[in-house]
């Protein structure tokens, strides 16, 4: 969808309502408590985030075309990614303190930068990858404490899991990253957004033989919950991306672990350490100098095709 980039200031607004919204949906998750399998709360997340997602549609009166698809194989693609990615990331985010889990998961874009390369071939010059070192390097600063339980917990400790299902979840993330870039190319918005939450709601059936849990009522209402929050995240991001340019509104990603440490503190008394902090602040550091360097390359292909075309 095309930016309308005279309004940045709402497209900000969207953004940052998406980012309370998301650690909404997290939040619910977490609180739901653990015993609660991935695929259990894949389904949920997915399921019901159609919901928001297809009122949105039909309001817009975009319902009918969003199921169109000239790439079937490419959403299915999507799709697996997208449900592994998510079912490790909420894997790691029962099991970790909820700005640990939300800090190493930064480390997706810095993925989907190194598969981007490899995989579209796109030029990545040195200072992206001196960015995409120093911040996977932050990561390395907050996951370590965890990932190192294992040599005195053995592989049943918890955090130490749950961090390294969070680090997959981001590789993951960030290959189904760079195969949204290849979709995009043909497909609307809206449509790898219906087919997703559709792939991912009934993919994670799949794991049903494998035992689900029997939910309180509670449970019920915080997973169906996740599930709308999930679907009211995707449409207000859609919506930022409407009325301001990516590079514009990318930064305010960042803002969830500041409200993220907030909720943890209050809502689950996790209080935050310094590796965390530092990995933290050197990870976000990385990720808005990508954010940065892509907007600088986009205005120089911008003056270069202006240069280039020939006059009226």
């Amino acid at each position: 969808m095309s930016a309308d980039a005279q309004n940045p200031l709402r497209g900000i607004a969207m953004k940052v309502m998406s980012v309370i919204v998301f650690l909404g949906m997290q939040t619910c998750i977490k609180a739901a408590g653990d015993g609660i399998p991935a695929g259990q709360i894949t389904f949920f997340r997915s399921a019901f985030a159609l919901v928001p997602i297809l009122i949105y549609l039909a309001m817009r009166g975009d319902l009918r075309t969003a199921f169109r698809t000239d790439s079937p194989l490419g959403h299915l693609k999507r799709g697996t990614l997208g449900i592994a990615a998510m079912a490790c990331g909420f894997y790691g985010l029962i099991h970790l303190p909820l700005p640990d889990a939300i800090a190493i998961g930064y480390a997706s874009p810095l993925m989907a930068v190194i598969f981007a390369a490899l995989i579209l071939k796109e030029t990545v010059r040195v200072y992206r990858w001196t960015a995409v070192a120093i911040g996977i390097f932050g990561v390395m600063i907050i996951s370590w404490p965890k990932l190192s339980l294992f040599s005195h917990g053995g592989m049943d400790s918890g955090p130490a899991v749950g961090a390294l299902a969070v680090l997959m979840s981001a590789v993951l993330g960030g290959l189904a990253m760079v195969q949204t870039r290849q979709l995009v190319r043909t497909e609307k918005t809206s449509t790898i957004v219906v087919y997703f939450s559709l792939t991912a709601a009934v993919f994670s059936l799949i794991s049903l033989p494998f035992g689900w849990a029997v939910l309180t009522l509670e449970e019920k209402i915080f997973l169906v919950s996740s599930g709308f929050f999930g679907g009211l995240g995707q449409i207000f991001l859609t919506e930022s991306y409407r009325h301001a340019d990516v590079s514009t509104v990318a930064p305010f990603d960042y803002s969830s672990i500041i409200l993220g440490i907030v909720i943890a503190y209050f809502l689950f008394g996790d209080i935050p350490t310094i590796q965390m902090l530092i990995g933290t602040a050197i990870t976000v550091s990385a990720g808005i100098f990508i954010i940065y360097r892509e907007h600088q390359l986009g205005l120089e292909r911008k003056a270069a095709r202006k240069a280039s075309s020939p006059p009226a």
